[in-house]
C-alpha cells in the first residue's frame, strides 16, 4: 500500500515539473555570451541572472503575455514582449548593446586614440560631469579635491593660488590639456582649471605617471586633460547659478547655435565673483582671497565630407584678485604700509585641429595662447608675459594586428618678467625664447588578450639640446572585465622657476639659483590591476596600481638653509616617489552608488645618503563619494569627502613655535538635490561639515609683513628680540589646507535638449 502511494505522488510531482511553463534562453553582445546579465518579469517578483554562458531559465511562471527585462552593466537596458503558452517552454535570444557606462567608457588621452577605457593599455582615470555635480564649486581646480592621488594644493595663504599635485608629485610636474591639445604649463598651469563652465564639459581624464613620450615636457608626474562637450551633442541652452552663505557668485551659461547647414557653434559664459572680506581666524589677513573673474568660451565645429573633423575653440579669461590684510585697498597697490597680494590675469587660448582630406588619416592640431600677468606681492612687483604657439601633425594607420601613431610636434614658447630671470647685466633684458620641435613614433600590437605599446619621442630643445624619451606598456585581458597593466616610461621636464613657484615672488625670501639648472628627468613604473565583479544588477570595480617614479637632476628649493632664501639647484643625488593606490566603485541594484579610493606614498630626496622628506607631501590620502537616489521622490543626497595624512610643513628657524607636520585633516559635504521636471533641478548643502580650519598663525608674524622691525645680522639671519623672540620673519607659504570653514550653499540647474 505504502509503495503505491510513494509511486502516485511520485507521478503527480512528475506531471508537475513536467507540465511547468518555462522561459529560457541566451544573452550576447556581438556574438560573445554576457556573464551574469538580470533577468526579470514587469510587475512580477520573478527574476533570474545568467550564468558565465549568458544562458538564463525562469520555472513555473503564469502563462499569458509578459514583458521581460534584461539588463546587465555596461549595455543598454533590453525588454521585449513574450507570449507564454501554459506547460509549455518558451526561449527567446536577446541581443544587447553597448552603453558609455562602467564598462564602455571611451578615453583617448593614454594614447592619443579613442578606445573603450578596459581596452586601453594606459590606465585612465575619467571624471564624468555627473561626478562634478555631486560638489558643485567655481572651477575644476577645486573638483579635483574629490578624485584619488589628485590634490589641488594651495601654495599662498594670501593670494590662494596653487597647483595640482598627482601621487604627491608637485604642481610643475603636471601638464593640463585642454581638448587633448598642450595648451598651458608654467605660469598659466592653474588658469587652465579656471573659468571653463562646468556644464559645457564633457568629462574629464587624468593620467597619473609620466606621458612625455605623446605630449612632452611638464608631462612627468602625469596629465589632466579637459574634454568640452561635442558641439553636436552639446543642449541648446544650459544655465547653472550658485552661491553660499559667503556671498560668492557663480554662474555658468551655455549656448549653442547653428551658422548655416554645416557650421554649429557653442558658447559658455563663466562669471565668478566674491567681495565680502572675512577674517573668521582674527589674523588680521583675508581667510579666502577677494575674486571677480570672467571666462568666455566658444567652440565651433564643421560638418565636412567623411565625417572629417574640423573644430575651433577660444577663450578668453580675466581675472582680478586680491588676498591681504582687512583695511587694503587698491590704493594701497605696491606699497609698503598695508600688505595685500593683487593679480591682474588676462589670458587668450586659440585650439583647433583639422583632418587633411587624404586617403591617409592625417590630422593638423594647434593651439596659440598669451598669458599676461600684472601683480604686486606687497611691495614686490611681477610682471610677466608667457606666449606658447605649438602645432602637430599627426598620422594615425592601422595595419593588421598595428595601430599605427606618428607625429610631428612644434612648440614656441616666450617669457618675459621683470625679474633676474630675464635680465643679463651685459644684455639688459633678455626675455626667454625656446624652440622644441620633436618626432614620436607609437605602435601599438594586439595579439588575442594581449596588447603591447613601444612609443619613443625625440626632443630638441634650443637651450639644452637633445632629449629622448621611450616608452613600453602591456595589457593583459584576463576576461571580459579584468585586466592587468604594466607601464614604463621615462619623463622630462625644462623648469622655469619664477612661473611655477609663488614662494619666489612673495618677496618674503630672497631667490638664489646657484648654478645653470639642467632639464629633469626620471623614469617610472606603474602596475595597475582592473577587476569588475557583475552580479544582477549590481557592479563592483576594483582598480589598483603600484607606482614608482625615480628622478635625476631634479630642481628642487631649498627652504631649509637660510630662512630668508629659497636656494634652487639640480639635486646632487636622486628623487623617488612610490605607493599604492586602491579605488573601489560600487553600483548596488538599490539606488546606492559609492565611489572611493586611498593611496599610501613615501616621496624622498636622497642627498649623501641622507633620506628628506619634501614638503607639503602627504603619505596618506582618501576621497569618497556616496550617492542615494530616492526616485520616487526626485531626490539625491550626495555625500563627499576627502582625508590627508600629515605633511611636513615650512618652518622659519628651529624655534618656529608651528607644528612641523600637519595634522590627519578631512574636508567633508552634503548635498540635496531636487528635479522639478526634466528640465531644471534644485540643489544645496553644507560643505565643510566638520569645520576644519588649519591654525590661526600659519602666516608668520601677520603683524609685520614689511619685515619693518625684524633684525638681521650680517649673514641676513634674523636676530632673535623681545618683539621677534622666534627669529620669524613674515611668510605666507605655511599652508596646507583652506581657511574657509562650515557653510551653506545654494543653487539652481536649468537645461533646454
Amino acid at each position: 500500500m505504502l509503495k503505491k502511494i510513494l509511486l502516485i505522488v511520485l507521478s503527480i510531482c512528475t506531471l508537475h515539473v513536467q507540465a511547468q511553463t518555462i522561459l529560457e534562453g541566451t544573452v550576447t553582445h556581438a556574438g560573445q555570451p554576457i556573464e551574469f546579465a538580470s533577468v526579470a518579469i514587469q510587475g512580477k517578483t520573478f527574476g533570474t541572472t545568467a550564468d558565465s554562458t549568458g544562458r538564463f531559465e525562469l520555472t513555473a511562471l503564469p502563462a499569458g503575455k509578459h514583458m521581460i527585462l534584461i539588463s546587465a552593466i555596461g549595455y543598454k537596458a533590453y525588454q521585449q514582449s513574450v507570449m507564454l503558452t501554459a506547460n509549455q517552454t518558451t526561449r527567446i535570444e536577446v541581443a544587447l548593446q553597448e552603453e558609455a557606462g562602467q564598462l564602455a567608457e571611451v578615453v583617448v588621452t593614454g594614447t592619443m586614440k579613442e578606445v573603450s577605457k578596459l581596452a586601453s593599455p594606459v590606465p585612465v582615470d575619467i571624471i564624468t560631469q555627473k561626478f562634478l555635480y555631486k560638489n558643485p564649486v567655481p572651477s575644476i581646480f577645486e573638483a579635483l579635491t574629490y578624485v584619488n592621488g589628485v590634490r589641488p594644493q594651495l601654495n599662498c595663504n594670501v593670494c590662494n593660488t596653487g597647483d595640482i599635485h598627482i601621487n604627491g608629485l608637485e604642481g610643475p610636474y603636471t601638464m593640463v590639456l585642454l581638448d587633448g591639445t598642450p595648451i598651458v604649463s608654467g605660469l598659466s598651469t592653474v588658469y587652465g582649471l579656471i573659468g571653463i563652465p562646468n556644464s559645457l564639459i564633457e568629462r574629464v581624464e587624468v593620467v597619473k605617471g609620466p606621458a612625455s613620450t605623446l605630449y612632452g615636457s611638464e608631462a612627468v608626474g602625469g596629465l589632466i586633460n579637459i574634454i568640452t562637450k561635442n558641439v553636436s551633442k552639446a543642449p541648446t541652452f544650459s544655465a547653472d547659478i550658485f552661491s553660499s552663505n559667503w556671498q560668492d557668485i557663480n554662474l555658468d551659461l551655455g549656448f549653442k547655435f547653428n551658422t548655416g547647414e554645416k557650421v554649429s557653434s557653442l558658447l559658455g559664459v563663466n562669471y565668478f565673483n566674491y567681495q565680502n572680506p572675512i577674517d573668521n581666524n582674527g589674523d588680521g589677513f583675508t581667510d579666502l582671497t577677494l575674486q571677480h573673474r570672467l571666462s568666455v568660451f566658444n567652440k565651433w565645429s564643421v560638418q565636412r565630407p567623411e565625417n572629417r573633423q574640423a573644430t575651433l575653440a577660444v577663450r578668453y579669461f580675466y581675472e582680478d584678485r586680491w588676498g591681504g590684510q582687512m583695511n587694503w585697498t587698491p590704493a594701497e597697490r605696491g606699497g609698503d604700509r598695508v600688505y595685500g597680494e593683487s593679480i591682474y590675469t588676462q589670458r587668450f587660448e586659440a585650439i583647433g585641429l583639422y583632418q587633411l582630406p587624404t586617403t591617409e588619416k592625417l590630422t593638423f592640431q594647434y593651439s596659440l595662447n598669451s598669458h599676461a600677468q600684472n601683480s604686486y606681492y606687497g611691495n614686490t612687483p611681477y610682471m610677466a608675459t608667457q606666449r606658447i604657439a605649438f602645432g602637430q601633425m599627426l598620422w594615425d594607420k592601422t595595419a593588421g594586428k598595428h595601430s599605427l601613431l606618428a607625429g610631428l610636434p612644434l612648440r614656441y614658447t616666450y617669457y618675459d618678467d621683470n625679474t633676474p630671470g630675464t635680465f643679463s647685466e651685459i644684455e639688459g633684458n633678455r626675455p626667454d625664447r625656446i624652440f622644441l620641435p620633436g618626432v614620436f613614433l607609437q605602435d601599438e600590437i594586439t595579439s588575442g588578450p594581449h596588447k603591447l605599446l613601444l612609443g619613443a619621442r625625440y626632443d630638441y630643445n634650443s637651450r639644452h639640446g637633445s632629449i629622448f624619451t621611450p616608452r613600453i606598456a602591456y595589457k593583459l585581458s584576463l576576461n571580459q572585465t579584468d585586466a592587468l597593466r604594466l607601464n614604463v616610461g621615462r619623463g622630462y621636464r625644462v623648469v622655469n622657476l619664477f612661473t611655477e613657484e609663488h614662494a619666489a615672488l612673495t618677496g618674503a625670501r630672497e631667490v638664489i639659483v646657484k648654478s645653470a639648472l639642467k632639464p629633469e628627468q626620471s623614469w617610472n613604473a606603474n602596475l595597475n590591476f582592473v577587476k569588475k565583479i557583475v552580479t544582477g544588477n549590481s557592479f563592483v570595480g576594483l582598480d589598483a596600481s603600484l607606482f614608482y617614479t625615480r628622478f635625476s637632476n631634479r630642481i628642487l628649493p631649498d627652504y631649509d638653509t637660510n630662512p630668508n632664501q629659497i636656494i634652487y639647484d639640480n639635486l646632487d643625488g636622486y628623487a623617488e616617489s612610490k605607493g599604492v593606490s586602491l579605488n573601489l566603485d560600487v553600483n548596488l541594484y538599490a539606488p546606492l552608488t559609492i565611489v572611493a579610493g586611498a593611496t599610501v606614498m613615501d616621496n624622498v630626496q636622497v642627498r649623501n645618503g641622507v633620506r628628506i622628506r619634501p614638503i607639503l607631501t602627504e603619505r596618506v590620502m582618501g576621497t569618497w563619494a556616496v550617492t542615494y537616489d530616492f526616485a520616487r521622490a526626485g531626490l539625491t543626497v550626495d555625500y563627499t569627502g576627502n582625508v590627508y595624512g600629515p605633511m611636513r610643513l615650512p618652518l622659519l628657524s628651529a624655534e618656529d613655535p608651528r607644528a612641523e607636520y600637519s595634522p590627519v585633516w578631512s574636508l567633508q559635504n552634503i548635498q540635496f538635490t531636487k528635479k522639478l521636471g526634466t528640465r531644471a533641478e534644485l540643489y544645496g548643502g553644507v560643505k565643510n561639515l566638520l569645520n576644519f580650519r588649519p591654525p590661526a598663525n600659519s602666516i608668520a608674524r601677520p603683524n609685520d609683513p614689511f619685515d619693518k622691525n625684524v633684525q638681521f645680522d650680517a649673514s641676513r639671519q634674523v636676530v632673535a628680540t623681545p618683539d621677534n623672540p622666534y627669529r620669524l620673519t613674515f611668510d605666507p607659504s605655511y599652508v596646507y589646507a583652506p581657511n574657509q570653514g562650515i557653510r551653506g550653499f545654494l543653487g539652481f540647474r536649468y537645461q533646454i535638449q
